[in-house]
Parts: structure tokens; sequence; C-alpha cells
């Protein structure tokens, strides 16, 4: 799942080369991928591209010299690679640009849904597009988090998925964070100690640079992450087997030792929450 550092390690792969590259072809898309239609894609073609910006989990590909800005979101299962000329490209992709230097920038999507996204905007539609975000969460202080999270009183797993609170953290970060900050899933926000709010500040910093590092080097996820998706495997800070809270749209990963005190988390739609 792309989140702050696997998007930003995108951007930082892609900036360069596309900086300066000029759009031959825009699309095809998929009609479930491209979320705007006015102005077209071929809008697109004949302009030259300024680089590569991240805003959270998103991607942005500004025009130089011009007001339109492409917002690629890749949700769970979008990935985006560069296909350099001559090499073989996915036969099927959700989207492309092709570029007139031959190369082509290609979205692809496993699954049958599709719920990666392409949006061609206007610069000021894309800021309106983008206002509900919260600040980045690599680069958010101390006493700015402290303060975001008194303003409501929330689980502190959800908390840190929310793209309204913190931008750029999914699921599978905030399993590696609360399981460095040693805080458990279930912690209210506005309970948390002084001491806490610093322990989870550090661990954001310090886990979403460890991210984007091995991300960097083409790490794949078994060498990136360290609790998520590891049910039953050792911690590797106390030895303890790893446990996991199933719900509907995602799964918790934490350690019972480092985290919670020895007590193992209930599945709330099963028996009462413990903390």
């Amino acid at each position: 799942m792309p989140e702050l550092p696997e998007v930003e390690a995108w951007r930082r792969s892609l900036d360069e080369r596309l900086g300066g590259a000029v759009v031959a072809q825009a699309g095809p898309a998929h009609i479930a991928t491209l979320k705007t239609f006015d102005p077209p894609l071929s809008a697109l073609e004949g302009r030259r591209l300024a680089g590569v910006e991240r805003r959270g989990k998103r991607l942005l590909f500004p025009l130089d010299g011009e007001d339109f800005v492409v917002q690629i979101h890749l949700m769970s299962a979008g990935r985006l690679r560069m296909v350099e000329p001559g090499a073989k490209r996915p036969g099927q992709p959700a989207f492309r640009l092709l570029l007139e230097d031959g190369g082509e920038l290609v979205l692809t999507e496993a699954g049958r849904k599709k719920r990666a996204g392409v949006w061609l905007l206007t610069r000021a539609a894309a800021e309106e597009e983008l206002a509900h975000l919260g600040p980045e969460a690599d680069a958010i202080g101390e006493v700015e988090l402290a303060a975001i999270l008194r303003a409501e009183s929330r689980r502190l797993h959800s908390f840190l998925r929310d793209q309204r609170a913190l931008a750029g953290i999914g699921r599978a970060w905030a399993n590696e964070i609360l399981h460095t900050a040693k805080l458990s899933p279930y912690s209210l926000t506005t309970e948390l100690g002084a001491g806490e709010v610093a322990r989870l500040h550090a661990a954001i910093r310090e886990e979403l640079a460890r991210g984007l590092d091995l991300r960097e080097r083409g790490a794949a996820d078994g060498k990136v992450y360290r609790v998520h998706r590891r049910l039953g495997e050792p911690c590797h800070v106390c030895g303890t087997p790893l446990a996991q809270v199933d719900f509907e749209e995602h799964t918790i990963f934490y350690c019972p030792q480092c985290q919670t005190g020895g007590r193992v988390l209930k599945d709330r739609r099963m028996s009462r929450l413990l903390r």
C-alpha cells in the first residue's frame, strides 16, 4: 500500500526524469481511473512537465509555465513506473503519459476494483482538492502534534490514518510507528502524557525516514516492515509473537508485550475493547 515513504520515493525517482519532458500523448485512461473530463487529457499534449511534487499520499505533476496539474492518487493497489524507450510496458495500463523522447509514465492497478485516480486540474482546483489534508506527517513539530492530538478524542491507530489530521500515513506505517513508540493502537489521543507524545513524534519521524531510505534502495515489503503483516512472528525487540486485530477494512498488527503490557486486544466486532 503506497504511503508517504513509498510515494516520496517515487517522487524523487521521477522528478529529475520528468522535469522538462514534453508530453506527446496523454492516455488512454481507464474509465474508472480518470476522475475529470474538462479539460480533456489531450490538453496535456505538447506541454512540458515541471517535475513532480507530493502532497500526503498524492503525486502532482505540474506543467511548466501552465496552469494545469495532473494529480495521481494510487490508493491501495496502484503502482507507477517509468518505462524507458524500447523497454516492455504493461499491456493494459490504467493510465499513461507518452513522452516525446519515447519514455512512458505508466499507472497500473492490480485487481478488479479500480480505485486509483487521475485528475487534470487547474492549480486553484488542485489546491481546493487538497485543502482537507492535514500537515505533512514527516514535517510536523512536536508542539503542533500535541495540539492536534488534544483536539479530538480518537484511538491512536485511527488518528494516524486520518489524512485530515496528518497527511501521508496509512495502515502499514501506523502499525510500524506505534510499535516503535511503544503505544497501544487503542490508546486515546487526549489521554497521552507529554512523554508519550514525544515518543510518538520521534517514532513518526524515525519510521517514515527509515521507510523512505529503504524504498529508495529498492527494498521490498519483507525487508521494510517489521510489524505489519507479521502475525505470529517474534517481535524484533522482545521476541513476543506479534498479534493482530481484524476490522472490515483494515488489520492492526502490534506486540502485546511492547505496546499493551501483555494484554491481547480484542476485535470490537466480537468483544469489548481493551487498552
